[in-house]
């Protein structure tokens, strides 16, 4: 499956695996890369939506991750 924005990298392996520090991770790349405060924000909305495992594959469904 391709992710929403296949351009984007966020690197999780060998890092803090909290849900904060994936959240912020995220939202940094995301800046980065030039993505608007609105799409960041449904990011985050739907990411926190759900339990850890929600996260995980919601990062999956938006990002690329390593």
């Amino acid at each position: 499956m391709t992710p929403k924005h296949p351009d984007i990298t966020v690197t999780l392996t060998g890092h803090d695996g909290n849900a904060f520090v994936v959240l912020g991770r995220c939202s940094q790349a995301a800046r980065e890369a030039g993505l608007s405060e609105c799409e960041i924000t449904a990011f985050m909305a739907e990411a926190m939506a759900g339990d850890y495992d929600h996260l995980l594959q919601t990062v999956m469904r938006w990002f690329e991750v390593e």
